[in-house]
């Protein structure tokens, strides 16, 4: 059978999304393919919209549709928890254990992909730290995530403010955003000094 252009370039586009392989790929252009005019029209606008709305937090870099994101401008900054992504804020958000402030680095430390502090967003971490009671660090527990949680320990613990580790209750090599609740909760709860 013949290869329809247009359903092969839907399914590569489909496939460069995280976690969607070939034949999920090939079966969500089907999907396209027996929505309504409608539907599409829908789809496409909803994508569009997330792309030209949704911003950084100017405060601590989650995902955010205004200049400050709900959870900076409502909670208590006495505790920050850093995070490699925004996606691993909502992953502890489920969880109900952490009631203070986020900051996203947006990445860890990765000699390997030549990824170093200043492509993190570690500066902005160490201007919020007046008045700070603690910074938890809550990155993936891989060798970037436990790099990036040393090198910020080194940078902060001289400023006199506490840094902790998230317990290692999630598996090493995980990723936070797969995480169920009850297990971020106890990491979150056994949170070690570094």
């Amino acid at each position: 059978m013949k290869e329809i252009k247009s359903i092969a370039a839907l399914a590569a586009r489909f496939s460069t999304l995280p976690g969607v392989g070939q034949k999920t790929a090939l079966r969500y252009a089907y999907a396209v393919i027996d929505m309504t005019e409608d539907q599409v029209d829908a789809f496409c606008a909803a994508l569009k919209e997330v792309k030209s709305s949704v911003k950084l937090c100017s405060v601590c870099g989650n995902f955010t549709d205004s200049d400050v994101c709900d959870i900076c401008a409502s909670r208590s900054a006495k505790k920050i928890c850093v995070v490699s992504y925004p996606k691993d804020i909502a992953a502890i958000e489920k969880s109900g254990a952490f009631d203070g402030v986020y900051h996203v680095l947006h990445g860890t430390l990765s000699p390997m992909d030549n990824r170093t502090p200043d492509d993190l967003n570690i500066k902005s971490l160490l201007s919020r730290l007046s008045g700070v009671d603690e910074v938890i660090v809550a990155t993936n527990p891989d060798v970037e995530g436990e790099a990036t949680a040393v090198y910020l320990a080194r940078l902060i613990k001289p400023l006199g403010v506490p840094v902790s580790r998230i317990a290692q209750g999630i598996s090493m090599g995980s990723e936070l955003e797969y995480a169920d609740a009850v297990t971020l909760s106890q990491a979150l709860y056994r949170r070690t000094s570094l």
